[in-house]
């Protein structure tokens, strides 16, 4: 089966930790004997070679001036809550150089099937080449794409538009199809389909406190609280960094190393400046995905606090959140979105209300202060994973969607 897949964000370059599921994906669906060619926006920043693990990338231009190449890359909202003025400006562009793109890999060789990774901006372009060649479309929604449809009367309709004649659609949690529900889509043909983890490469042998130690100046013998992702309002690692204060006044050796970048950075390096926790956080920037994985398999406690942003924007499902549950990483955790829908209270997190500051630091201090429970949690969460979190389940449930849409 031949698939043409659009996206508009991608590890820019082999260990970059942007929008991994989407490398993951594509992949994946070639390793179950699919033909994959991946449609992508140009970047600064990008360096692969023309075919990644079996898929073929297509980069296409799209930016008549430097200053509108916005397009996609976790680049074109600022902190996840509003469209940046440049990305905007660079809309049409975008939207016309991806279906030219598209175009032209429908008249090279046919697809079977086109999927299209977020419903805004791709679903419209892989929405009008579909429709011109008669070509299935498959829809996959990721989390901001419905929020911007949400709080747009335009991007709304555009929305109502593409279900129409979408023949099927995936939404990585419970709380996202749901609300892609109320947007239009069909309830018959729209399914919830968490995303995967590697097991192998997010594992509890990969754990190394000396390592942590010499690369984040952090005493072995600390309590260690780790959080990684993209520095936006919704990941709620303000609420984190502020329920640190409580941590340490009981446990005044705990640290803190939150990994990643984005908008917020100066914010939250303000905010440990004026909490007084200099000494207790960590922000060393971006991590390569290896690195990642071996921080978040040493901490005692991995911590996904996700919000509602002030746009109620929210995330699907972390994929940082099945990389701590592989490394059988004791959880605290938002019980909010995709959360709830992979883990559970007291089974195999400790799940807390979403921006409660005293609610998070009170898990985290339980869980300091009872290692069998840390243990316990841990080793539950990565059996979750094994029961049906991993990439072969989840795009093995794709290629047969793909083969049904054909029909």
């Amino acid at each position: 089966m031949r698939v043409l897949m659009i996206a508009t964000s991608y590890p820019k370059y082999d260990g970059d930790a942007t929008a991994p599921f989407i490398a993951e994906i594509a992949a994946g669906v070639v390793a179950h004997g699919c033909a994959v060619r991946l449609v992508l926006p140009a970047h600064r920043e990008f360096h692969h070679p023309p075919v990644v693990r079996g898929v073929e990338l297509i980069v296409y231009q799209y930016a008549p001036h430097p200053a509108l190449a916005v397009w996609g890359y976790a680049e074109s909202l600022h902190a996840d809550v509003g469209v940046r003025r440049a990305t905007m400006l660079a809309l049409p562009f975008g939207i016309g150089a991806s279906l030219l793109a598209l175009i032209r890999q429908i008249l090279i060789d046919r697809p079977d099937v086109i999927h299209a990774h977020w419903l805004l901006p791709n679903g419209l372009p892989a929405l009008i080449a579909a429709r011109l060649f008669g070509i299935p479309l498959v829809i996959s929604m990721h989390g901001s794409d419905v929020s911007m449809a949400e709080r747009n009367a335009l991007f709304r309709w555009v929305a109502r538009v593409i279900f129409t004649h979408t023949r099927a659609a995936t939404a990585c949690s419970g709380d996202l199809h749901r609300r892609a529900l109320a947007l239009g889509a069909d309830a018959q043909t729209t399914v919830v389909l968490p995303y995967g983890v590697t097991v192998s490469s997010f594992a509890p042998e990969h754990a190394d406190r000396h390592w942590v130690s010499q690369r984040f100046s952090v005493p072995e013998d600390s309590p260690l609280v780790v959080a990684v992702g993209r520095f936006v309002h919704k990941k709620g690692f303000a609420v984190l960094i502020h329920a640190m204060v409580r941590i340490r006044a009981r446990f005044p050796a705990v640290r803190l190393v939150l990994a990643g970048y984005g908008d917020l950075a100066d914010d939250y390096r303000r905010w440990v400046e004026e909490l007084g926790l200099t000494d207790v956080v960590c922000m060393p920037g971006q991590l390569s995905r290896e690195d990642v994985a071996r921080l978040i398999a040493s901490a005692d406690i991995y911590c996904v606090p996700s919000v509602h942003d002030e746009s109620g924007n929210v995330d699907g499902l972390p994929n940082t959140l099945l990389e701590g549950m592989s490394a059988g990483t004791a959880i605290v955790a938002s019980a909010i979105a995709g959360i709830p829908d992979v883990l559970s209270d007291g089974v195999d997190a400790i799940l807390v209300p979403a921006g409660d500051v005293d609610a998070l630091a009170d898990a985290c201090n339980r869980l300091f202060a009872d290692e069998q429970l840390r243990t316990a949690l841990g080793i539950a969460a990565r059996q979750r994973v094994l029961r049906g979190l991993t990439w072969p389940t989840v795009t093995d449930t794709l290629v047969h969607m793909y083969a049904k849409v054909r029909l």
